[in-house]
């Protein structure tokens, strides 16, 4: 129960100030724990983060794959893809993912990062091959290249509204895919 409180402040610490924001005192005091006793479930920032990760991202993973089951054509799921992705962008575990990205890690919380990433993209190779590209791995990278752009540009309340940058994001992606 008190490491679910721990994740749970983390995240919002995450969404509001960053990876700056999360420290253990803040977390301490955010679920009202002595400092000493959220070293008893995490070792250092990195397990916190490491930890959100392993929790957070198979959800949003989940959520973006079940979009795609939703519709039936390979350029519908890409459609799907990319905009249930940018949906999620306000999602308080998005926004501690995506700050967690951008902050320092060591190796390890690095390479749980990539692995993941590595799965959502493994989700619209299949769609890219449908639509012919013959190599459809580097087209769902380049793809997922656009998606983090857009995320990046509706984090940082640029000028255009969230609906501006998925729509462009959207057109830019499938007209590319398409050729």
């Amino acid at each position: 129960m008190q490491r679910g409180a721990l994740l749970d402040a983390a995240r919002t610490l995450l969404s509001e100030g960053g990876t700056e924001a999360l420290t253990f005192p803040a977390l301490a005091e955010r679920t009202g724990l002595a400092r000493s006793s959220v070293y008893e479930y995490f070792r250092s920032r990195a397990a916190v983060v490491e930890e959100l990760c392993a929790v957070d991202f198979p959800v949003w993973a989940a959520e973006v794959e079940a979009a795609m089951e939703r519709v039936e054509t390979p350029e519908a799921k890409i459609e799907a893809y990319v905009r249930q992705q940018l949906a999620l962008v306000g999602d308080r575990r998005h926004r501690a993912v995506v700050a967690i990205s951008a902050g320092e890690l060591d190796a390890g919380a690095r390479e749980k990062i990539r692995a993941a990433h590595g799965g959502l993209i493994a989700m619209i190779v299949e769609a890219l091959a449908g639509l012919g590209h013959e190599q459809p791995r580097l087209a769902a990278m380049l793809l997922q290249g656009v998606v983090d752009a857009a995320v990046r540009r509706i984090e940082l309340g640029a000028a255009e509204e969230p609906t501006q940058i998925t729509e462009a994001a959207v057109a830019m992606v499938l007209g590319g895919v398409r050729g």
